[in-house]
């Protein structure tokens, strides 16, 4: 007896999904004239990489900020219009922001 033998024992008015699933239209993140700011600073004594000046809605830059938290493995936040990452991954955010058609300028070091 397999799983879907048991489900149908325990559920027997269950009707299960079609196998096909609709295909999700990718999310189109808002490309901004101006650059974004892309920062590195110390706070109580740890490196910190702060991603600022993004002008598209705070949702959209939710999911940019988990992209990057997901894609190297690293925490983070996002507050008051600010992405923070822990540690100093500036050159490598930067190029996946390049990648992703965005302007972005260094601040500081």
């Amino acid at each position: 007896m397999d799983l879907k033998d048991q489900l149908k024992n325990l559920f027997p008015d269950h009707e299960p999904l079609p196998e096909e699933t609709q295909a999700v239209a990718p999310h189109h993140l808002h490309l901004q004239k101006e650059p974004l700011i892309c920062k590195f600073e110390k706070r109580n004594g740890k490196p910190v990489t702060i991603i600022d000046g993004y002008e598209g809605s705070d949702e959209d830059f939710k999911l940019l900020s988990k992209e990057i938290k997901t894609k190297f493995g690293v925490g983070g936040s996002f507050r008051g219009g600010e992405m923070l990452i822990q540690g100093d991954y500036r050159d490598k955010i930067m190029d996946l922001l390049k990648g992703k058609g965005f302007r972005v300028k260094r601040v500081g070091g």
